[in-house]
């Protein structure tokens, strides 16, 4: 299964927004630096999903707020 992402680092609390049946926007409290922001997106996404982390992939957009993410 793969679906876009936007992402909003910074924010006030984590959250994820299910846009559409392939676009969901998550909020994250961590920066966009050294990669936190996209940990913290693997390991939110994977509680919604209800999925190991480990089976959650950036495949495009690791250094962007618009990903394409893959849950295996």
């Amino acid at each position: 299964m793969q679906f876009s992402v936007l992402i909003r680092p910074g924010a006030k609390k984590d959250l994820v927004e299910k846009i559409d049946e392939n676009n969901f926007k998550v909020w994250v409290k961590e920066s966009a630096k050294e990669g936190r922001a996209n940990a913290s997106v693997i390991k939110l996404l994977a509680g919604y999903f209800k999925v190991a982390k480990f089976d959650i992939q950036i495949i495009h957009g690791l250094k962007s707020k618009r990903k394409l993410i893959e849950i295996l």
